[in-house]
């Protein structure tokens, strides 16, 4: 289910680093990464930008170098959402926000019961205060209404007054109007918030983790590490734990029938096991569970996996001891085995890693909960490949309004004549589904569980929520990589 290899920069060996999200990750050959934008370089104006822009996706711009020069600019696609025509003069704002605190890192066998959890109670303690003060509640709304659209006015950030140009005057007036932007919040003077955190996509395409060689196998090396890590932007961090210190851990890619050894050091202060979840072993000892195929891995010790890459599909590697707590707190990852004959085409790819821990972060995908977790993006005429890989306790049915979802393969497996469309996945703990949507009409269109106590409350929406965001051409995304002065 993979595209043609593509190079990440000009020192990359000749495996694939793909970017698993529709921001800009065309599943076409990629050019040569190019030098990101110097950190203190202003990104050209919206006019500049307008003056020449070219029909399509010119050929000096490339997806790698869009996101590394956004993340290397300090806060991953903030420069997006700046050059994105920010309001001219930007007032100084002094608003009310309640200090959130951090969760409990405690196991899950002590942790707090769900009531006490985040989005499980009537108003969430770990959710901000509306920024909207309370004698300024318009007529007929409640508090309810002011806090349900100031996570939306996170979420879209100073990325707004962009919309105007992306679907015209109209379409824009109306969004405005649902934002309350003659309000000039302070929201437009911010990136979103799932650009104030770091993220699974980007780094996997800043950094990707690329294997040495020895001979024919591929080399992986990775830590297991206590982190602190922000499930969104205004939350405090959480102790929690991950692979080379990321939650989700970095993608492993490989393709099917190379040859994998994956070397993890244990720098946690408990001992842990390492589990790749859908491979089939040709050796049994390899499988990761303490007790049954291994003895733990020791505070300070190193282990070594090694296996063939079969079969190809979604798959995931986590930890398999104490797993309740330590896959709760983010030991977690993707492995994604490209199959030789690639059968599902696709233009962009998305990786969605969800999980449910009481004990740390909530209601999350890839480790983060809304407004904090990244669109789904596309061009009108695009096909959007999403693979969901349920890492926690419960089975979350996904929904996606206003677009079919056509159902590829499941744990791996290509389902071929037994595709199926439909509008809401129920994904088990575990299972690994691979599904496209083919984007043929402009919006923005929610996308999240339908458990509802999963996304909305209260305080409006917060934990399994994101957007498919589909604009009407190419040349649109194309504006934003020229918005970073990627060239």
């Amino acid at each position: 289910m993979n595209a043609p290899m593509r190079t990440f920069g000009p020192s990359a060996p000749p495996q694939r680093a793909e970017c698993h999200v529709g921001l800009g990750a065309e599943a076409v050959p990629s050019e040569t990464m190019e030098s990101p934008m110097p950190q203190g370089t202003p990104p050209p104006s919206p006019q500049d930008s307008e003056a020449t822009e070219p029909s399509g996706l010119a050929d000096s711009l490339t997806r790698r170098g869009f996101l590394r020069g956004a993340a290397l600019a300090g806060t991953g696609l903030v420069a997006v959402t700046v050059a994105a025509c920010a309001p001219a003069a930007v007032p100084s704002w002094n608003y009310a926000t309640s200090k959130p605190q951090p969760l409990p890192s405690t196991p899950a066998a002590t942790a707090a019961p769900p009531s006490e959890m985040p989005g499980m109670t009537a108003i969430p303690s770990a959710t901000p205060a509306p920024s909207t003060p309370v004698a300024d509640i318009p007529a007929g709304w409640s508090e309810h209404d002011v806090a349900a659209r100031d996570v939306v006015r996170r979420y879209i950030g100073n990325l707004a007054p962009a919309l105007k140009d992306i679907y015209g005057a109209a379409v824009f007036a109306q969004l405005a109007e649902i934002l309350g932007a003659a309000d000039n919040y302070p929201e437009l003077s911010q990136p979103p918030a799932w650009a104030q955190v770091p993220q699974l996509v980007i780094n996997d395409v800043v950094s990707p983790l690329t294997p040495k060689l020895d001979g024919d196998v591929k080399v992986f090396e990775l830590t297991i590490d206590e982190i602190e890590h922000q499930v969104d932007e205004k939350m405090a961090p959480v102790q929690a734990l991950g692979y080379n210190k990321q939650w989700p851990g970095p993608t492993i890619r490989v393709t099917e029938g190379d040859k994998v050894r994956a070397i993890f050091t244990n720098n946690l202060k408990e001992t842990t096991g390492v589990h790749f979840h859908g491979v089939e072993f040709d050796n049994f000892f390899m499988d990761g569970v303490p007790f049954v195929t291994q003895l733990p891995i020791k505070p300070g010790e190193t282990f070594t996996y090694e296996f063939v890459a079969k079969p190809h599909g979604s798959m995931m590697y986590h930890s398999h001891h104490n797993a309740t707590d330590q896959v709760g707190r983010g030991l977690l990852g993707a492995l994604i085995i490209d199959p030789k004959e690639p059968t599902v085409k696709y233009d962009r790819e998305y990786t969605w890693i969800s999980n449910d821990s009481f004990a740390v972060g909530g209601f999350t995908i890839n480790g983060h909960g809304f407004p904090a977790v990244v669109p789904v993006l596309a061009a009108a005429g695009e096909t959007v490949l999403v693979r969901y890989m349920n890492e926690g306790i419960m089975m979350h049915p996904w929904h996606s309004h206003g677009y079919a979802q056509r159902v590829v393969a499941r744990d791996g497996r290509p389902l071929g004549t037994a595709e199926f469309d439909c509008d809401t996945l129920g994904v088990n703990p575990g299972e690994r589904y691979d599904v496209t949507i083919t984007a043929d009409r402009p919006g923005v269109w929610a996308f999240h569980c339908h458990i509802l106590p999963h996304v909305e409350g209260l305080n409006g929406m917060f934990g399994m929520v994101t957007a498919l965001i589909v604009v009407p051409e190419k040349k649109h995304i194309d504006a934003i990589y020229k918005a970073l002065g990627v060239a």
